[in-house]
């Protein structure tokens, strides 16, 4: 089968790329001979967050103006991940990370073709367990249960490494007009927002399935003529 790329713009802590991840997952385990090829970019939901990170409720509080419309908000959040069968620890949630070193290491695992091992295991700690995942000992944890080298990803995250590229395309990304996440773009053309249900995701892919049905049976109506 021909393969579409399917790029999907995402951040760790961010509780809809989670919940869309998910939609996303079942819909591909019902469709096992799915077309797609996936691979994760970086998207920070708060670019400017201190290296540390912030103690969650007082960041929450600040961006939605109050505690009253935090908790409206995330009303919204936990409703949709208990219908998605989701589970997020509030409770274990005490501080909200800068997630560049995270985009650093899912960039890292996507060339040795652990993207989605590693994005699970980021999405399971901070949500899950209510690690800090801005923290170099947390993500090389993670790393090695993916099946990297403990020692190298360290190394790695003691530098500088890619850390300008990632900033870069996080950037470009915003220049192009993504203001959210998850933002899923397929074969570089057709964009899908948001934390779409499985049932979207098998349409798609059925009608990708038509498509390159039609381009086949033409193809090799050509070749006959």
């Amino acid at each position: 089968m021909t393969h579409v790329k399917l790029d999907i713009l995402s951040d760790p802590i961010c509780p809809w790329c989670y919940i869309g991840k998910t939609h996303l997952d079942r819909a591909l385990a019902e469709e096992p001979d799915h077309p797609f090829v996936i691979e994760w970019h970086p998207f920070q939901l708060n670019p400017d967050m201190p290296s540390e990170g912030a103690d969650r409720r007082a960041y929450l509080e600040a961006k939605f103006g109050g505690k009253d419309n935090a908790v409206r908000a995330y009303a919204q959040v936990s409703k949709h991940a208990e219908e998605a069968g989701v589970t997020i620890n509030f409770e274990a949630m005490h501080r909200t990370p800068n997630t560049v070193n995270a985009h650093r290491l899912i960039h890292w695992a996507g060339l040795e073709g652990k993207q989605s091992p590693v994005v699970d295991a980021l999405f399971k700690a901070y949500f899950v367990e209510g690690k800090d995942i801005g923290d170099t000992a947390t993500l090389c944890d993670l790393a090695e249960s993916a099946g990297m080298e403990r020692a190298v990803v360290e190394k790695l995250l003691n530098g500088a490494n890619d850390l300008e590229d990632i900033q870069a395309r996080d950037a470009h990304s915003r220049k192009m007009g993504v203001n959210s996440v998850p933002t899923f773009i397929l074969a570089n053309q057709h964009v899908v927002s948001g934390a779409q249900p499985p049932e979207l995701w098998k349409q798609v892919i059925a009608d990708i399935r038509a498509q390159l049905s039609e381009v086949d049976a033409a193809e090799e109506d050509a070749v006959k003529h």
